[in-house]
């Protein structure tokens, strides 16, 4: 155990260096590691506790998904009996069900079509024994489509994943460092920017769903009189999005949607100098809008988003190229906002504020000084133990601590990883379980020593015996910290990964660098006993 190749040494000694030097980063301003090669810039983030920030609970609409997918249904059911070429009255979508009527002569078959469009839930285990839709008849020629509970959860799942990487995106094209973005519960995300004191614009960018829309203005019809309630069936009347509200009749199909844009860039219009946003569509967004356009030259048209008009211009000529401005009587932080919007896509469901909290810089520095100092006056307190019971060998150990909280912040740097107050306190508890690994072994050498062999076999054998025990301890801490990590959230996780990675350092500074340090003092001493 006390013996070490020369290239086993160096391999150690290496490991534990560059280990350590990721951690150098943190040491100097952050305009300074930005002129650094991009490899070298890996740094520790400070949360929101630490440096304040702003905190955002967000709920999904429930009563919404619900309705999208009721609709969803009764769009397919339309679908469904048309392609078949059975005749249908009185479809309509209710509060849980979708009913429809057919003869009682087309029932079975249209039962038999529509039974197609159930199909089975599945989850994290596989099929559930559920289905997505229960079609049923309810007598008299209605057939009546029930989404149970089990799909409704199910596709308020979807809708969260899904939202929480639009989230994500527009966060991120604020510019901020590091946020953190978490699911909470079944239907709520937690949104954390750090550094971002002002909450305001923040809430504006996520609480907007930015479903975009291309549609045709409906000119069959004043406007003045579709307000009245004469509206044709194909089409609805919405207000403008800038005051003061101008009513637009505009129709339901949607030439083109915001999920077929490519890209969007805020920008000045070269003629009137105006802030407005400039947009490009995918291949499939440019032939669709082509087409529209060519097909309603010295029409208007409707940009939409959500259903509010935000400019209704005519089409003086076919537009292939795929791409177009949008123009509004736009500011130029609105401007990008909107661009922002597009770019990172609509949401699929409104998204409510129903919690926020700001924390202020100051509150943050006082606890960046608290963690310190517990940290430090813990340190102080294990290194002076360690010297007092251990002597020598307690400043081997002592020296294996202090390389192994180096590369606990060296793993952290590299990982890009978010330090918060519950991390630090996982930091100074890793000290401690180093401590104990050492002292396991420790007590294991003078256990040999009481037992008559000499110095240098009873510290080979303190350190092969007392393996098994500590790696049985770190292993059983390691899982408990994994389990935090998979199921806790927020300041839970930070606690569990800088645990864990203090488990990983732990176990490889007690049993290669304070083995190597030992051993190393062996070879030159050639001690007669033990300093212990």
């Amino acid at each position: 155990m006390l013996y070490f190749t020369r290239w086993k040494a160096l391999g150690i000694i290496l490991t534990a260096l560059v280990v350590c030097l990721c951690a150098v980063p943190n040491f100097f301003p952050e305009a300074t590691v930005k002129g650094w090669p991009l490899w070298a810039q890996r740094r520790l983030v400070l949360g929101l506790d630490l440096q304040g920030g702003s905190y955002l609970l967000l709920e999904v609409d429930s009563n919404y998904v619900k309705k999208e997918k009721l609709d969803q249904v009764r769009d397919d059911v339309r679908r469904v009996l048309r392609e078949a070429k059975i005749p249908y009255t009185g479809l309509a979508s209710h509060a849980d069900n979708v009913e429809v009527h057919v003869k009682e002569a087309d029932l079975q078959n249209a039962l038999g079509k529509l039974r197609d469009l159930s199909q089975p839930l599945t989850g994290l285990l596989g099929s559930s024994g559920q289905r997505s839709l229960q079609v049923s008849d309810a007598g008299g020629g209605l057939i009546r489509l029930t989404v149970p509970e089990a799909a409704i959860t199910e596709r308020i799942r979807q809708t969260i994943d899904q939202s929480m990487q639009i989230v994500e995106r527009r966060v991120n094209q604020l510019g901020t460092v590091e946020p953190l973005i978490q699911r909470q519960g079944t239907d709520r995300i937690l949104v954390q920017v750090p550094g971002l004191q002002d909450p305001t614009r923040l809430k504006a960018l996520l609480g907007r769903t930015a479903k975009m829309e291309f549609r045709m203005v409906d000119t069959s019809v004043p406007a003045d009189q579709a307000l009245q309630g004469n509206v044709p069936p194909d089409s609805e009347v919405l207000m403008s999005a800038s005051s003061p509200k101008v009513p637009y009749v505009v129709k339901k199909q949607v030439l083109v949607s915001g999920g077929d844009l490519n890209d969007a860039q805020a920008g000045f219009d070269p003629r009137s100098g105006e802030p407005v946003v400039n947009f490009r569509f995918n291949s499939n967004g440019s032939r669709k809008f082509a087409q529209a356009t060519s097909e309603n030259v010295g029409q208007p048209f409707a940009i939409v988003l959500d259903n509010q008009v935000i400019s209704a211009p005519v089409i003086r000529e076919p537009i292939t190229g795929g791409s177009g401005q949008i123009s509004g009587s736009f500011t130029v932080q609105s401007a990008n906002d909107l661009a922002i919007l597009l770019r990172a896509g609509a949401l699929p469901a409104p998204l409510t504020v129903i919690e926020e909290r700001t924390v202020g810089p100051g509150l943050g520095q006082d606890s960046i000084e608290k963690g310190e100092l517990a940290a430090y006056v813990g340190a102080i307190m294990v290194i002076v133990f360690m010297l007092l019971t251990y002597r020598l060998f307690g400043v081997f150990a002592n020296i294996a601590v202090a390389i192994n909280v180096a590369m606990i912040f060296g793993l952290l740097s590299l990982l890009n990883a978010t330090l918060t107050l519950p991390g630090i306190a996982g930091i100074v508890l890793t000290v401690g379980i180093a401590v104990d690994s050492n002292v396991l072994i420790y007590e294991r050498i003078r256990e040999e020593l009481r037992g008559g062999r000499n110095a240098i076999s009873a510290i080979d054998a303190g350190f092969k015996r007392a393996l098994s025990t500590i790696l049985d301890s770190n292993i059983t801490t390691f899982i408990a910290a994994a389990v935090l990590f998979y199921i806790g959230t927020g300041p839970v996780r930070g606690f569990a990964v800088t645990l864990g990675l203090g488990i990983i350092t732990t176990v490889f500074t007690a049993f290669t660098l304070t083995r190597l340090i030992v051993a190393g003092w062996v070879r030159w001493k050639r001690p007669q006993s033990v300093p212990i």
